[in-house]
This record gives C-alpha cells, sequence and structure tokens, in this order.
C-alpha cells in the first residue's frame, strides 16, 4: 500500500475513532467497528488491520480497539 492510501485510511479511521471516543471505551469501540463493518469494504478493514498490525497505521486509541476488535473477530 502507497503511503498516501495510508495516510487516508488512517485519517478516516481517526475521524471514526474520534466520533465514538465520547462514549465508555467498550461501547466506542464496539459502536467504530460496527461503523467499519457497515460502510467500508472487506479490502479496506484488511489493509488498515494489516498497516496496524505492522505499527504503520498511527490510530487513536478508539480506532485502535475497533480495528484489534475487528481483527480478532475476522468480521471483514
Amino acid at each position: 500500500m502507497n503511503a498516501q492510501k495510508l495516510e487516508k485510511l488512517t485519517k478516516m479511521a481517526n475521524q471514526i475513532g474520534d466520533y465514538f471516543a465520547a462514549q465508555p471505551a467498550e461501547i466506542a469501540a464496539e459502536g467504530a467497528a460496527a461503523h467499519f463493518r457497515q460502510f467500508w469494504t472487506p479490502k479496506m478493514i484488511r489493509e488498515i488491520v494489516e498497516q496496524h498490525e505492522a505499527g504503520q497505521a498511527r490510530l487513536n486509541p478508539t480506532a485502535a480497539a475497533a480495528i484489534d476488535r475487528l481483527r480478532r473477530q475476522a468480521h471483514f
């Protein structure tokens, strides 16, 4: 994945994380994960999961928790 695409996915993921961050951590992570499942393509999710696992995506705590949840559940 090129740097520009990674930057775009990271920015979008962090915006989603920011939106849900006002809620308690577990609810925020699940809400963000649900948003990813509903609105992102499986390919987009796979790419951000791979980059997050490799330490390349600089995700905020809520986005990171949601991506970790998706990775564990393998719902993409």
